[in-house]
């Protein structure tokens, strides 16, 4: 999974159980708990991708 950091234990650990979520905004994040404590360790990922372009379905007329 994911690295993050746990505020509890004051280090960057390996997140367990964790779900990807999108957030309000558009932005992908995980979330998921700590393997020492056990509190909640949330990390923001990038934005989301953009939808790629999509080619036209209808060849171009031939020209004469």
């Amino acid at each position: 999974m994911a690295e993050g950091y746990c505020v509890k234990c004051k280090a960057k650990k390996e997140i367990v159980d964790g779900v990807e979520e999108t957030m309000k905004n558009g932005r992908k994040a995980i979330k998921g708990k700590c393997p020492t404590c056990g509190t909640v360790m949330f990390k923001i990922l990038g934005k989301a991708a953009p939808a790629a372009p999509t080619a036209p379905t209808t060849p171009p007329p031939p020209t004469v």
